[in-house]
């Protein structure tokens, strides 16, 4: 087939097109695909094929497994009076004996009471509805807070508060308690309000 030289031809007129009567030389045939229909078939008889092939395999199997069923049992084991287990002994523990003799002293120094009170502060606010929020949260562990109005040079401030307390270890007790519901903000201060 010759080649044509389609940029040296030029556009040609701008009239209207001509008819052209020429048959296209050679046409290609494109491949068809089997359509779904012939897959969807091919893809059920090799399901069926399985399928089959899967039940003869578990037929002859089946008779295989009688077979061993079947065959040779070993006696029973008896068993001797010999080799049976002997019996557990009894076993004495002396610690059991021993200690309710001992007695642990322990010395413990007495705690002093201090002239100090203590207060835990959780929290410093500029709008009362917060304040009121954590006294609320604060309440529900079985503590009981307060809300103190304090102003300073940047303003009026809520602060919530727990005390006043005996000892330093109630404030720690309080404050351990607070941060399991995540209240992470309390400070120790010695009371002086």
């Amino acid at each position: 087939m010759a080649q044509r030289d389609y940029v040296s031809r030029g556009r040609g007129s701008q009239g209207p097109k001509k008819k052209n009567n020429k048959q296209p030389a050679r046409q290609t045939r494109q491949k068809k695909s089997p359509g779904p229909a012939k897959s969807t078939r091919l893809v059920a008889g090799v399901v069926a094929f399985l399928v089959v092939g899967f039940i003869w395999f578990l037929w002859s199997i089946k008779d295989n497994a009688q077979d061993n069923i079947d065959g040779p049992v070993a006696p029973p084991v008896s068993v001797k009076k010999e080799d049976a287990l002997p019996e557990m002994p009894e076993e004495e523990w002396e610690y059991i004996k021993s200690l309710p003799g001992y007695e642990v002293e322990v010395e413990v120094a007495k705690q002093e009471k201090s002239d100090k009170l203590y207060l835990l502060q959780c929290g410093s606010f500029r709008t009362r509805s917060q304040a009121e929020e954590m006294k609320a949260k604060i309440a529900f562990q079985g503590l009981e807070a307060q809300i103190r109005d304090s102003t300073g040079t940047n303003g009026n401030w809520f602060r919530v508060i727990l005390g006043p307390l005996q000892t330093k270890r109630d404030a720690e007790r309080a404050k351990h308690t607070l941060r399991k519901i995540n209240i992470t903000t309390c400070i120790i201060l010695t009371w002086s309000l």
